[in-house]
């Protein structure tokens, strides 16, 4: 038995109106089921760090180690630390220190305070004076022995272009100073 199917008279203009609306009811429902899947599959994560929102840790003590240290400069170190852990993270006492007239190495620290590590006196009695190699100037470089303005500019190139020194000794093998002028200079240079 053939089935006979009549059609509505105008049907073409209704297929043409219903097709669109269908396509895009069908897009929208494809889209649903898409974003509940992918969000179901991967659940939205926690939102990054941002540091400047977090509470600071307690800061500690901010302090300044100098003098006959091998690294003079600003250390923060936890609070109830002693006077001898500030030298400690000064790299230590130096080989030209005084240590007869050091300070308190028991005493505790505060914030703010400035630790002196007095140099020993050399026979003529005056004050051995060190440089930073790192922090120094061309005119505070052309002023130790060994050192000419060439090679002071030199030395300035060379911690712009790499970053800076990681030991004196880098005077020698990478720059090229000769020996003799190294040992009367390193006794002035630091870090």
């Amino acid at each position: 038995m053939p089935i006979r199917l009549r059609l509505v008279p105008g049907w073409k203009r209704l297929v043409l109106l219903a097709a669109p609306i269908t396509l895009g009811l069908a897009v929208a429902v494809g889209a649903y089921v898409y974003h509940v899947s992918a969000t179901a599959a991967n659940p939205p994560a926690a939102p990054a760090n941002n540091p400047a929102l977090d509470v600071p840790p307690e800061p500690g003590l901010l302090v300044h180690v100098l003098g006959a240290v091998e690294n003079p400069g600003l250390y923060r170190l936890p609070r109830g630390d002693r006077v001898f852990d500030a030298i400690a993270a000064a790299g230590g006492f130096s080989a030209d220190v005084d240590s007869s007239r050091l300070p308190d190495l028991a005493g505790r620290l505060k914030d703010g305070e400035q630790i002196k590590v007095p140099f020993a006196k050399t026979s003529s009695g005056t004050v051995i004076v060190r440089t930073s190699l790192n922090q120094s100037t061309l005119e505070e470089l052309e002023a130790l022995p060994g050192f000419t303005q060439a090679f002071a500019e030199e030395c300035i190139d060379y911690r712009t272009n790499f970053g800076g020194f990681q030991n004196t000794r880098e005077l020698v093998e990478i720059l090229g100073m000769s020996e003799a002028d190294y040992l009367v200079a390193r006794r002035y240079l630091t870090l």
